[in-house]
């Protein structure tokens, strides 16, 4: 049974987006609006995991469609909308935490990464987040979504509950296997403070990642205090797989001048890492800056966003209540 190509991912609104985000996601999601339809959504649901002030989320979603759009995204070629905007998210969450097995979520590394040591402490909502993800996907019954490696579990996850929602209610083929997009040459940007750990926004120290909107003095000073290394930049990649630090700033600079690593380092190497981070950092305030006036410059006009958001959610819901109808019906729920 062949299927229109839909693609669906969606994105924290938990603060500033950062330059992970954006080489790892972003980019990736303006490229695909033309080549298939895409839903991206603002996952406001999933920030409720862990406690969210009212009004910072509420800022925080504003803020990340602000990204989408000053990143490339276009309301007019793609379906952007927030999570708890549609009802059938919800509806189908609960749903599919009945089909999901408790030994498929114990198996989620996730959640055993985020709830730390006292897992007895985590919310609820933690533990069933990647019920609620498969619950995006299988909606609008997305056949393809972009994720990381790190999601790459909940996907599979996915799979699963809709292979088993299909045989228990006898309806082949009603949900779609949905396919991980995993761009293919796309290194994980790390710490610029830890090169161990991927550039994440709840790390303490705002020195450890590039955020979307920061001034082209504030790149300047962070990439220049990044971690990297004492010995000069050799000439291959083995030379660097203990050295994770400097690796990370080769794989941005890679990232950012869309040159394979090996160019970098036949250009880079003998020389101090001071000449890349002075190259990499004009790079990427070439390259990022220009983002950021353009996120700041969208958020005084707040009602421009909403709007953008009411539009998108009138068309996820025309998708989603059709969807949830025959779902509804295949469950047996008058």
């Amino acid at each position: 049974m062949s299927r229109k190509k839909l693609v669906f991912s969606g994105v924290q609104p938990t603060g500033n987006l950062h330059l992970g985000n954006y080489l790892g996601a972003l980019k990736n999601f303006v490229s695909l609006q033309n080549e298939m339809e895409c839903m991206y959504c603002v996952v406001d649901l999933h920030a409720l995991t862990t406690f969210q002030k009212p009004d910072v989320l509420r800022n925080n979603v504003l803020e990340t469609v602000a990204s989408f759009i000053a990143t490339g995204l276009n309301p007019d070629k793609s379906i952007i909308f927030n999570q708890s905007s549609v009802s059938g998210h919800a509806q189908l969450a609960w749903i599919l935490n009945c089909v999901s097995r408790i030994g498929w979520l114990n198996r989620m590394t996730q959640f055993k990464d985020k709830a730390g040591t006292d897992k007895e402490k985590a919310s609820v909502g933690l533990y069933i987040y990647p019920n609620l993800m498969a619950a995006d996907i299988l909606l609008y019954k997305a056949t393809h979504v972009p994720v990381g490696a790190d999601q790459k579990q909940h996907l599979e996850l996915s799979r699963d509950i809709a292979q088993k929602f299909n045989k228990d209610f006898n309806c082949k083929d009603f949900f779609p296997l949905p396919e991980p997009l995993i761009p293919k040459n796309v290194a994980r940007v790390m710490s610029l403070r830890d090169g161990t750990k991927k550039m994440s926004k709840s790390e303490e120290s705002d020195y450890s990642r590039i955020n979307l909107k920061d001034s082209a003095e504030e790149i300047n000073k962070k990439i220049k205090k990044a971690k990297s290394d004492s010995e000069q930049i050799p000439d291959n990649l083995k030379s660097l797989e203990k050295k994770p630090e400097a690796l990370n700033l080769i794989n941005i600079y890679s990232e950012i001048s869309e040159t394979t690593i090996e160019k970098v380092l036949n250009e880079m190497s003998g020389k101090e890492y001071s000449f890349l981070k002075t190259k990499l950092a004009d790079l990427l305030i070439s390259e990022i800056t220009p983002v950021g006036k353009e996120i700041k410059k969208l958020l005084v006009d707040r009602s421009h966003l909403e709007e953008i958001l009411k539009k998108g959610r009138e068309k996820a819901n025309f998708i989603a209540e059709e969807n949830i109808k025959n779902i509804r019906e295949k469950v047996g729920l008058i």
